[in-house]
C-alpha cells in the first residue's frame, strides 16, 4: 500500500538531475542529492555550494543519506509502495513540470532547457525557485512590518504627548478649582462665626441685648467676597480634539519624508544594500540573491523602479558622502549580465566620480573640472526631446548635457 511508505516519488527524486536518487548523500543543510550531481555541479561551479539554499558546505565528501538509500532501493523494487502525486506536464513535450526558467519567468521541462524558446536561459528546480521567493516575501514582509512599526512609533509619541499635556493641564485646573473652593469655604466659616455670636444676642434679656448690640450691628456688616466661577477652569477640549487627525499628519510630515525615484532592489548587484525605504544605496558584503534576469551582475549598479517613456522628469541624488558613483539614465534594454561600457553605444548616459576625478561617460568620454566636490546631482530628463542634462550643487563649473535617443 502507498501508506506504508514515510516517503512519495517526488521525495526521491534529485533537485540537480529530476531523476530517482542514484546514491543519494546528505548536506550540512539537510538537502540531498545524487553524488555524482552534487560532485558534477561543485565541479562546474568552482565552490561547494548547496544548490538549493548556497550555503558553503565543510566536507568534500559528504554522507550518504542511509533513509533515502533504502527508500530508493525499495521502490526500484516495490515502486506501487509510494504515493505519486499529481503533475503537472509540459503541453508541448508531455513531460513533467520539473524546472523553473528564470528569465521567462515560468515552469518547464527537462525537453525545454534544450528547445528554441528556453534555450541558454537560466533555469533550477522548482524547489529552489520556491525557496528564493519564499525567502524575498519573509524578507520583505519584516521590512514592511519594520516600517509600520516606525508608524506606530510616531502614533504611540504623539498619543502620549497629548495625554501628557491633558494630564498636567487637569492637574493645574484641579489646584486652582481647589484654591478657589478654600476661599468659599473660608468665607463660610466666617459668616457661622457670625451667627453664633449674634444668636444667643438676639433670644437674651433687654439689658444684655442692648449691652451687646453696638458689636452685633458691627459683625453683621461684614459683607462677604463674591462668588465667581473660575475662569478657563473648564478643560481646553479643543486642544486636544480638534483637527487632531491633522495635527498628527503635520507631525507625521515632519519625520516622514518623500521621494519620487524608489530604487529596484531586484535589479541591484548583491554587493549594493538598498535601504531607507528602498531610496539609498549602499556598498556592502555580497549577499546571496536570485540571479534573476533584471538583476545587474555585470556591474555595480542598480536601476529605478518606474520607467519612463514620455514627458520631463527631475532628480535629486546626494552624493556627498559617497567616494565613487555613476549617475543618469539607461535604457531598460541594457544588457546586465555581460560585461559593457558606460557609454551611449551600450545604452547609458551618465557622469561619473572615480577618485575625485569626475567624467561625462561619452564616448570617448570627456573630463570634467569642478571647483568643488559635488553635494547633490540633479538629472533632468526630456524624453520627448531625447535631451538629458545633469548639473550638480555646491560644485561650480559642471553641466553636462546629453541627446540620448528616447532612453527608456
Amino acid at each position: 500500500m502507498a501508506e506504508e511508505s514515510l516517503f512519495t516519488v517526488e521525495d526521491l527524486q534529485c533537485p540537480v538531475c529530476c531523476e530517482i536518487f542514484d546514491v543519494p548523500v546528505i548536506l550540512g543543510c539537510k538537502h540531498s542529492f545524487c553524488k555524482t550531481c552534487i560532485l558534477r555541479h561543485w565541479d562546474r561551479m568552482g565552490t561547494r555550494q548547496c544548490p538549493l539554499c548556497r550555503r558553503t558546505e565543510r566536507s568534500s565528501r559528504p554522507a550518504i543519506n542511509l533513509s533515502l538509500k533504502l527508500a530508493t532501493d525499495v521502490f526500484k523494487q516495490k515502486p506501487e509502495q509510494f504515493m505519486v502525486k499529481s503533475v503537472e506536464r509540459c503541453s508541448i513535450h508531455n513531460e513533467e513540470l520539473k524546472l523553473f526558467c528564470r528569465k521567462d519567468a515560468e515552469l518547464i521541462c527537462v525537453a525545454c532547457t534544450s528547445s528554441r524558446s528556453h534555450k541558454n536561459h537560466e533555469y533550477c528546480p522548482i524547489t529552489e525557485a520556491a525557496s528564493e521567493i519564499m525567502k524575498q516575501a519573509a524578507e520583505t514582509a519584516a521590512e514592511v512590518k519594520q516600517e509600520y512599526e516606525k508608524l506606530h512609533t510616531i502614533l504611540r509619541e504623539e498619543e502620549a504627548a497629548r495625554f501628557m499635556v491633558l494630564q498636567n493641564e487637569k492637574d493645574s485646573k484641579t489646584v486652582m478649582v481647589r484654591e478657589k473652593l478654600e476661599e468659599v469655604n473660608k468665607s463660610i466659616e466666617e459668616l457661622s462665626d457670625i451667627i453664633k455670636y449674634i444668636e444667643p444676642i438676639i433670644i437674651a434679656d433687654d439689658l444684655t441685648f442692648l449691652k451687646e448690640c453696638k458689636e452685633a450691628i458691627k459683625r453683621t456688616s461684614y459683607t462677604a467676597p463674591e462668588t465667581e466661577y473660575p475662569k478657563r477652569a473648564l478643560i481646553d477640549v479643543l486642544q486636544y480634539l480638534g483637527s487632531l487627525k491633522h495635527g498628527v499628519w503635520k507631525r507625521m510630515e515632519r519625520d516622514v519624508h518623500y521621494c519620487s525615484v524608489s530604487l529596484d532592489p531586484n535589479t541591484a548587484h548583491p554587493n549594493l544594500i538598498i535601504k531607507d525605504e528602498l531610496t539609498t544605496v549602499i556598498y556592502g558584503k555580497k549577499q546571496q540573491l536570485p540571479d534573476n534576469p533584471e538583476r545587474c551582475t555585470s556591474r555595480m549598479a542598480v536601476l529605478a523602479a518606474n520607467g519612463l517613456n514620455s514627458g520631463k522628469q527631475r532628480w535629486y541624488v546626494e552624493v556627498a558622502q559617497s567616494r565613487e558613483w555613476y549617475i543618469g539614465v539607461a535604457r531598460e534594454s541594457i544588457n546586465r549580465k555581460t560585461a559593457v561600457f558606460l557609454n551611449p553605444r551600450e545604452g547609458f548616459w551618465v557622469i561619473s566620480n572615480n577618485e575625485e576625478s569626475y567624467w561625462a561617460q561619452t564616448s570617448p568620454r570627456t573630463r570634467l573640472t569642478l571647483k568643488k566636490p559635488p553635494q547633490i546631482i540633479t538629472v533632468e530628463l526630456d524624453y520627448d526631446k531625447g535631451k538629458q542634462r545633469l548639473t550638480s550643487r555646491n560644485a561650480l563649473g559642471l553641466g553636462v548635457s546629453f541627446d540620448p535617443p528616447h532612453a527608456d
